[in-house]
């Protein structure tokens, strides 16, 4: 499967308790995650770099690492996404693309420039 930054897929991620990965993979759960890395590396790596999503959006207007991605905006439709959600820049997850079911939907280059600003926040640069 070609993966693109900027794709919004369905990965088995580590089951999720408390918002936490079990590093060992004793637990999966398939969830929506938006692929971060860049194309270069999607083409020649294995793993690539994936943002969660989740769907508790009380904060995504308070923190500066949450980006709100609502379902019923244009862009938002594109996402693909069952329910207005958000992008969690500070839970980033290396996973191998084995691991990724499918793409579901696309950000469009100007939410991705957002992701981009909230990324920067998360890891301090």
């Amino acid at each position: 499967m070609s993966l693109s930054r900027g794709d919004i897929v369905l990965a088995e991620l580590p089951y999720v308790l408390a918002e936490l990965p079990y590093s060992d993979r004793s637990g999966v759960k398939v969830r929506p995650a938006l692929v971060v890395q860049n194309d270069l590396n999607n083409r020649r790596l294995q793993d690539v770099i994936l943002a969660l999503i989740t769907s508790t959006t009380r904060r995504a207007s308070l923190e500066p690492t949450l980006l709100l991605i609502d379902i019923t905006a244009p862009d938002g439709k594109q996402a693909g996404l069952l329910h207005t959600s958000a992008i969690k820049c500070e839970h980033l997850i290396t996973l191998h693309q084995r691991f990724v079911k499918r793409v579901i939907g696309r950000l469009p280059r100007a939410v991705m420039q957002q992701v981009d600003g909230c990324l920067k926040v998360s890891l301090g640069i």
